[in-house]
């Protein structure tokens, strides 16, 4: 890895280490309760007492972006272990499974993929409705098609491989063979897209709650936090810009670390 790609990688790790602090222990990092208003600092710019200023209500915006990274965060992370799940658990039997399986599963698969994910995150929130709970569910299942995708490619592929083959000569049960030789390298491919895949799912959770259709006021949380901001941002800009940049440094961050892994597990840098 040369020099540049190991301090891009460095900056995204420390990203992603302050943005899981601020998510498990925002007392921490926090200056003030993120629900405490006060009618008389309302609208106050950044300041040293208010570090990004405050919003229509006198809450303290940087305290309520800390306190956002649990929910915002959480969701992300939530979502993408379900997905990840869901796609091992569909992709191995799809990989394994008499054809006609195969075939019905992977076309449904395929009319899901044919969508882009924060499309059908919005159908799952329109049948089950709004919540925070059903906003987790909806980017679930927008994102498990591309898991399960790779996760039948990788049992396919690996249930030819020569020591898997080895290993059944040797008598080795299907079954044993399938979880010593087959099953790690399908959990590796799929955590290395996972990694990848937390920054979409992050942006899928933040832009349904930014419509409205996750947690409602006074939760502090990223996406509402920026619906709540846009009808005054000409007069104080900072009530979305703040929450904006943190979840595009959540997002980049993950990504870089995602791509750099994959172009490491690929053994090539890009």
């Amino acid at each position: 890895m040369t020099p540049g790609r190991r301090a891009l990688l460095g900056a995204a790790v420390a990203v992603l280490g302050l943005v899981l602090l601020a998510a498990t222990f925002p007392a921490l990092l926090s200056t003030h309760d993120p629900v405490l208003t006060d009618v008389r600092g309302a609208l106050l710019p950044p300041s040293a007492e208010h570090w990004f200023g405050t919003d229509q209500s006198g809450r303290d915006v940087y305290s309520r972006v800390v306190f956002g990274a649990g929910r915002s965060v959480g969701i992300g992370l939530l979502a993408t272990a379900i997905a990840l799940a869901i796609g091992m658990a569909v992709g191995a039997l799809a990989g394994t499974a008499p054809r006609w399986i195969d075939v019905a599963l992977m076309r449904v698969n395929d009319v899901l993929m044919a969508f882009p994910e924060f499309l059908v995150a919005l159908v799952v929130i329109a049948v089950l409705g709004p919540g925070p709970v059903n906003v987790a569910i909806a980017v679930t299942l927008a994102a498990a098609p591309v898991y399960v995708r790779l996760a039948r490619v990788q049992t396919r592929t690996l249930r030819l491989a020569e020591h898997v083959e080895a290993a059944r000569i040797l008598g080795v049960p299907r079954g044993a063979a399938f979880r010593r030789h087959v099953l790690p390298g399908v959990v590796g491919a799929l955590s290395v897209l996972a990694t990848i895949g937390i920054g979409s799912s992050i942006l899928a959770a933040s832009g349904l709650s930014f419509l409205g259709l996750g947690p409602s006021e006074p939760t502090p949380e990223w996406g509402l936090m920026l619906a709540g901001g846009r009808n005054v941002l000409g007069q104080a800009w900072w009530i979305s810009v703040f929450p904006g940049i943190a979840i595009t440094l959540t997002v980049v961050a993950a990504t870089v670390v995602g791509r750099l892994l994959r172009a490491r597990a690929e053994g090539r840098e890009r």
